[in-house]
């Protein structure tokens, strides 16, 4: 690959699961941004959020973006609200090229765990409709490709896989 394959998506898509068994199959490098932030206090996303809160969370995200630019090219899984900071979206628009994983919100709300989804878990699947909503045009704006994963994971690894192979 010649640049960055972003994943960007909606917390339950399927950007870690895809990305991770896509680089697998292709010999990619692979990042996600969430475990990246979440190793760096030595626990997990949850916990850094109750540590330190949303905001410090948000600026360690953009940190592990920027510093994932300087890699060799891979393919690199972002949090769910990782779009909606200008910076973010400037990052990945200069640095590669941009995959909305699009998945139908009732597949999501059957799956997700809320539990381990800081921002969606006080709110419930309520909170989950609302955030779906708010941040669908700004994955589509952003996105240069959009992969519908509503056909399954299989399906949606090939389709990734075929993607990073004879496009990028």
């Amino acid at each position: 690959m010649e640049k960055h394959l972003f994943l960007i998506g909606m917390q339950g898509c399927g950007k870690s699961s895809l990305g991770k068994r896509t680089a697998k199959e292709t010999g990619v490098p692979f990042a996600d941004t969430d475990a990246i932030v979440a190793q760096s206090a030595g626990g997990t996303v949850n916990e850094f959020f109750e540590k330190y809160g949303e905001e410090t969370f948000r600026r360690a995200e953009t940190n592990a973006l920027a510093a994932l630019t300087y890699a060799r090219p891979m393919i690199i899984s972002t949090g769910g609200g990782t779009v909606m900071n200008p910076v973010n979206r400037h990052i990945m628009r200069s640095w590669g090229t941009i995959v909305l994983i699009d998945r139908p919100l009732e597949d999501i709300l059957g799956d997700i765990k809320l539990d381990r989804r800081p921002t969606l878990r006080d709110g419930g699947l309520a909170e989950v409709e609302r955030v779906y909503k708010e941040r669908l045009p700004v994955y589509r704006e952003l996105a240069d490709i959009t992969l519908k994963n509503d056909q399954g994971y299989h399906m949606a690894v090939y389709i990734l896989t075929r993607l990073v192979r004879e496009r990028l």
